[in-house]
């Protein structure tokens, strides 16, 4: 399933989505940014209610496919913008991770 198909389905609200084609294979929840980095598997959508510009970097040294932003968090704009330059997938959705964890189980990701 790619990031814009998950972003259909799941209702999730686009912040930056550079590369919307990108293949989701499984999930990773977690908020402490160097424990996401060691792992999160390439691929992987990230939840997390982090949103300060680091979790640009841990997706891109981690290689997710997306970060999905859980209860409302919205970031700063400035997150976005580096989400967009980095070629980072951002969306956000008013579900808790473990809803929003279940609704991809639900879909096989």
């Amino acid at each position: 399933m790619t990031v814009l198909e998950l972003r259909e389905k799941l209702s999730l609200k686009p912040l930056a989505m550079p590369d919307g084609e990108r293949e989701i294979h499984g999930a990773y929840i977690g908020d402490l940014l160097s424990w996401v980095m060691g792992r999160a598997q390439g691929g992987n959508a990230w939840i997390t209610i982090m949103s300060n510009v680091n979790i640009v970097a841990v997706a891109s040294l981690a290689d997710v496919s997306c970060i999905i932003l859980a209860e409302g968090v919205e970031p700063d704009t400035s997150v976005c913008t580096v989400a967009e330059q980095k070629g980072v997938n951002l969306l956000s959705t008013e579900k808790d991770a473990y809803k929003i964890a279940k609704e991809l189980a639900a879909l096989a990701v």
